[in-house]
């Protein structure tokens, strides 16, 4: 009888949970172009998967400068363990008017009945960091087939990387750069916002926000290029930057250096993950330099998915467990 019970109760926590596995590292490569970025993690409902959504550098593309991280589509991978393991299953199909165009860094949430993805995009492909960012609207029923909703206006135009967090008054807010520094709106239907030119962060550099709730705390960790800086909040307007900053430095684990870039965390339960991507060939996240025909070395190009878990300290800063160790992972695969 004590087997049969243990049994049903195994069945019924298989139906939300996968056993932890140990992931590897580097947590993913991208097949194609090996120059998966800016990853975005959000569970299919149908499949039952976690998918990956992220911005696909054309890194092994032999371009002038930065030309390779224009032009590029917005990548997909798929993970039925779990999150430990990943498998390319293409691009998504994003055109709304024609020509070879630009997408970076998407956010998705699940809101109404279907999927609403925010993702930067930029008119044409460019040699050198330029161009107007406009931060366009998609829904979806399934993150395979995208309908076109436009331009999300905001109280900013030339607007990248949002990150959007659901308010305990039903609410969502989004997070978005400009100008360096962290701005926000409101929404109550993710459609029309509201918004001032008010900056939640605003005290140093950086980009890549995101935003996510941990032990009944708020928290956005942001990029600040050698790194991620952390602050939190118990009201979502006044944050506090602790002095700690996580993946501000390399680990033992394959290419998890030199530091962690934008990213996205998880929470499961009462723990989290923090997915970032790496310039492994890279001394400093920043130290690209160009060859003799003025195009950014292969090495320097390429980048990789990895994953940390995040813990708190008995001081209450957020931190990453040792990124030495193996990281046991475990998403759900039952979303409510």
């Amino acid at each position: 009888m004590k087997k049969l019970f243990a049994a049903i109760a195994a069945t019924l926590c298989g139906a939300y949970l996968i056993s932890a596995a140990e992931a590897p590292a580097p947590l993913y490569r991208d097949p194609v172009t090996d120059g998966a970025a800016d990853p975005c993690l959000i569970f299919n409902r149908d499949t039952k998967e976690w998918w990956m959504l992220y911005t696909q550098r054309r890194a092994n593309s032999e371009t002038a400068d930065v030309a390779y991280c224009y032009g590029n589509p917005i990548g997909v991978a798929s993970s039925d363990d779990g999150g430990a393991t990943w498998v390319y299953r293409g691009t998504l199909d994003l055109d709304f008017e024609p020509g070879h165009n630009t997408f970076w860094a998407p956010d998705v949430v699940w809101h109404d009945g279907k999927y609403h993805m925010f993702v930067s995009y930029i008119k044409g492909v460019r040699n050198h960091w330029s161009g107007m960012a406009t931060m366009m609207h998609y829904t979806s029923p399934d993150l395979w087939n995208w309908k076109f909703e436009g331009p999300a206006v905001l109280p900013k135009e030339n607007v990248i990387d949002a990150t959007l967090l659901r308010k305990p008054d039903g609410e969502w807010r989004m997070w978005y750069k400009w100008d360096s520094k962290s701005l926000y709106a409101d929404s109550k239907d993710l459609r029309n916002w509201k918004g001032t030119d008010k900056a939640s962060i605003s005290d140093r550099p950086h980009e890549g926000a995101k935003a996510f709730r941990f032990k009944d705390r708020y928290w956005i960790i942001v990029d600040e290029w050698a790194g991620m800086a952390v602050y939190s909040s118990d009201d979502l307007e006044n944050w506090t930057r602790q002095d700690k900053m996580i993946l501000d430095k390399p680990s033992q684990r394959a290419e998890d250096r030199p530091s962690g870039s934008h990213g996205d965390v998880i929470v499961a339960g009462d723990r989290a993950y923090v997915f970032y991507f790496t310039h492994p060939g890279r001394t400093a996240h920043g130290h690209a330099p160009l060859d003799e025909n003025g195009n950014t070395p292969y090495e320097l190009r390429r980048s990789s998915i990895q994953v940390a878990e995040l813990e708190l300290t008995p001081e209450g800063e957020l931190v990453t467990k040792d990124r030495n160790l193996p990281v046991d992972i475990s998403l759900p695969r039952q979303i409510d």
